[in-house]
């Protein structure tokens, strides 16, 4: 389905990104892992997707700076020869009720979430623009829909994403560039996993599906979207969340 793509995909070495890079390359698509911290993990990651006999790379970048984010996707076509695919997934939380947040808590969320899939989308228009061909694909979130408590950052940043999809989607469609975002409810990640085991409960009553979802359920909506088979679909946002909006 993706054979010859080449995909850049930001937190790419854990979670949700993992499970995308993990399917990307099933599918036969080369992938350029970007992540923040974890060596290990991005190069356990590196050895796990050679399996597929695809090309992976993997480059340490802040995704809340410009020039780093130029810096990923100028090696991303040097090594590749293009970018086909731009999966916006890095972020972060830090997690406060709205009187004890910090503008440091508020400031560093929006850094990594949004201006980073800004970043990466700035650097990546032009190359998709000069090919005539691109999918970008935006991981928001359900808090970015209809918010969430202790999350005023959070939520601003998805939706801020959200928002940057809609306006995207609006200025590359003529250029044959699709831009879509993803909006996962719970997710069992790292990043989930530290909620204390009373809000789980709270959480698994607002789910009409009576279960958490998988990285791997984003996953495959983030290939079908990658695909010529959604070449039609563009500033949509598609919640993976077992019926909590219901």
């Amino acid at each position: 389905m993706l054979k010859d793509k080449n995909a850049i995909i930001t937190g790419g070495v854990r979670g949700i990104g993992k499970a995308i890079a993990i399917e990307f390359c099933r599918q036969g698509a080369n992938v350029m892992l970007c992540y923040k911290s974890n060596d290990q993990a991005a190069e356990a990651l590196k050895e796990e997707l050679l399996q597929f006999g695809t090309k992976v790379l993997t480059m340490k970048a802040d995704v809340s700076l410009m020039e780093q984010a130029k810096a990923v996707v100028d090696e991303t076509v040097s090594q590749l020869g293009r970018v086909d695919i731009l999966v916006n997934n890095a972020g972060i939380t830090k997690d406060k009720l709205l009187m004890k947040m910090t503008q440091e808590d508020f400031s560093e969320v929006i850094d990594i979430n949004l201006v980073g899939s800004f970043n990466f989308m700035r650097q990546v228009a032009p190359v998709m623009i000069k090919q005539k061909y691109g999918r970008i694909i935006n991981i928001s979130s359900i808090a970015g829909v209809k918010g969430n408590a202790g999350q005023a950052n959070y939520s601003a940043s998805k939706a801020g994403v959200i928002g940057l999809t809609y306006s995207a989607a609006k200025e590359l469609g003529k250029r044959n560039i699709t831009v879509n975002a993803i909006a996962p409810g719970y997710i069992e990640t790292d990043m989930t996993g530290v909620l204390e085991d009373q809000y789980k409960e709270k959480l698994l009553q607002s789910i009409s599906l009576s279960r958490f979802g998988k990285p791997e359920d984003v996953a495959g909506i983030a290939v079908f979207l990658a695909t010529d088979s959604a070449s039609y679909i563009t500033g949509q946002v598609i919640a993976v969340d077992g019926g909590m909006m219901i």
